[in-house]
C-alpha cells in the first residue's frame, strides 16, 4: 500500500452547500480512510453545515493558503513561483481548484475527491495502485475537437444528438446504456490518488507552470485535458486509469437525472457493482436543485429522486439543519 489512508476535499468560498457536506460525510462513513480533510482557502460560515464537519469525528477541517501551497510544491518540481503566478492570473474558482488539488496530492499525498461526489464504499482497495485517475464517457475529447476527420465529426455529433434527447427524456439514463460504449473513455481530475512527491503529480505541476497564461484561464484547460495529454506518457504499470463505472456511472448531462423527481425510483439500477464513488457532476443546470438538498429535502424525496435516494443510503444519520 503506497497511497496514504487520507481523502482530501478542496473548497473555495466562504458558505459551503449541503450537497457538498453530504460529499465529507459520506466519505467519512463509507471510504474506510483513516482521515477526511476538507482544505478551506477561505473562512467557513459559523452554521450548521461547519457544524455537521466539526462533530463527525475522522473529518479535519483545515485552513489552506493557497500561494504557500503552490510556492511550496512549485520549488519541490522545479517550477519556481510559476504556478503562484499562474493562480494570480485565475478569476474562476473551479479553475484554481485544479491547480490546488494537485499541489495538495503531491505535498500530502492520498486519495482526492471532489466535491460533487457521494462515497458509497470502502477505497482501501485502490491505495494498492502507484497512482490513478478516474475516468468518464465523453462524446468530444480533445483530439475529435481538434480533428479535421468528418467520421469522427459524424460520430460524435450523432452522439451528442443522442445524448441529448436522453438527458431530456424520462428515465433517459437507462436508454444511455444501451449508447454508452461508443462514447471515448477520458480522465478526470475528479478523483486522483496518489503517494506524496508522485511522478504524476510533479509532471502535472511542472505542466501548469510551462502554460501561457490566456490558456490556462480557460475551462478544462488545466483540469482533464491536460491530465489527459499526461496520462498518456504513462505505462499502465505506472498509472491505473479507473474504468468510468468506479467513479462515473452516469456520465456528463445523462448525471441530470440523478436530480429528476419522479414517482418511484430504484438506486440499484443506476449504480454499477463496481461503482466506489459517485461523481454527479454540479453543473449550470443543476445549481439551483444542489441549492435546496438540505437534509428535509433528501428525507422527503428518498423515493422519488436517485440523488437523494443516493444520500440517504450513504449518509445513514442525517445532520440536523439546526
Amino acid at each position: 500500500m503506497t497511497i496514504p489512508a487520507r481523502v482530501h476535499f478542496c473548497w473555495l468560498g466562504r458558505s459551503l452547500p449541503w450537497a457538498y457536506v453530504y460529499a465529507v460525510l459520506s466519505a467519512a462513513e463509507n471510504s474506510g480512510m483513516e482521515e477526511i480533510v476538507l482544505h478551506h482557502a477561505d473562512p467557513l460560515a459559523d452554521d450548521a453545515r461547519r457544524r455537521a464537519l466539526e462533530l463527525c469525528p475522522r473529518v479535519r477541517l483545515s485552513r489552506l493558503d493557497p500561494v504557500a501551497c503552490l510556492t511550496a510544491a512549485g520549488q519541490a518540481v522545479g517550477a519556481g513561483d510559476g504556478l503562484v503566478a499562474i493562480y494570480h492570473t485565475l478569476d474562476n474558482p473551479a479553475i484554481r481548484a485544479d491547480m490546488l488539488r494537485v499541489a495538495i496530492l503531491y505535498l500530502k499525498g492520498g486519495v482526492y475527491l471532489d466535491l460533487d461526489t457521494v462515497t458509497r464504499t470502502s477505497l482501501v482497495p485502490l491505495l494498492e495502485a502507484r497512482q490513478f485517475v478516474a475516468s468518464e464517457r465523453v462524446i468530444w475529447p480533445p483530439f475529435v475537437r481538434t480533428s479535421r476527420s468528418p467520421a469522427l465529426w459524424c460520430r460524435s455529433l450523432t452522439l451528442d444528438l443522442l445524448r441529448k434527447t436522453m438527458r431530456r427524456a424520462p428515465r433517459g439514463w437507462e436508454m444511455f446504456r444501451w449508447v454508452e460504449g461508443f462514447c471515448y473513455r477520458a480522465v478526470t481530475n475528479a478523483a486522483m490518488g496518489a503517494e506524496a512527491n508522485s511522478g504524476l503529480c510533479a509532471r502535472y505541476l511542472r505542466a501548469m507552470a510551462a502554460m501561457a497564461p490566456q490558456q490556462c484561464a480557460q475551462l478544462y484547460t488545466l483540469g482533464p485535458d491536460l491530465l489527459q495529454e499526461l496520462a498518456d506518457q504513462f505505462s499502465n504499470d505506472e498509472l491505473t486509469v479507473m474504468e468510468p463505472e468506479v467513479f462515473c456511472p452516469l456520465p456528463p448531462q445523462i448525471s441530470e437525472h440523478w436530480f429528476r423527481v419522479s414517482r418511484s425510483v430504484r438506486l440499484s439500477a443506476a449504480l454499477c457493482a463496481q461503482t466506489r464513488v459517485v461523481h454527479w457532476y454540479a453543473s449550470v443546470r443543476t445549481r439551483l436543485k444542489v441549492a435546496a438538498m438540505d437534509p428535509q429535502y433528501v428525507r422527503e424525496f428518498r423515493e422519488r429522486q436517485l440523488y437523494s435516494a443516493l444520500v440517504y443510503s450513504c449518509v445513514r444519520t442525517l445532520p440536523s439543519m439546526a
